[in-house]
């Protein structure tokens, strides 16, 4: 299983703070979202931002309109995901 840091993000809208995110993606990666979640829920790879030097875990949630990634640390689900930039 790999380990892997995820640097960037698409949204269909970069400007809504609610509007789904499409893609996630590192330095040599890009992703769709369901790919993720396909290989977390596999036990494949796992998912992880790095902001202000803190890891956080990317996990499935299982919301009222399917599934979604968010991340987790310090026992708290939060939003690191959406402070990223932007995807090439």
């Amino acid at each position: 299983m790999a380990d892997v840091q995820v640097t960037c993000i698409n949204k269909n809208s970069r400007e809504s703070s609610h509007e789904g995110i499409t893609h996630l993606g590192g330095s040599t990666w890009k992703w769709t979202r369901s790919e993720v979640i396909t290989s977390i829920e596999n036990e494949t790879n796992t998912f992880y931002t790095m902001i202000g030097g803190k890891r956080a875990n990317v996990g499935v949630v299982n919301g009222s309109n399917g599934k979604y990634l968010r991340t987790y640390a310090d026992g708290l689900w939060n939003d690191n995901l959406l402070a990223l930039p932007e995807c090439s």
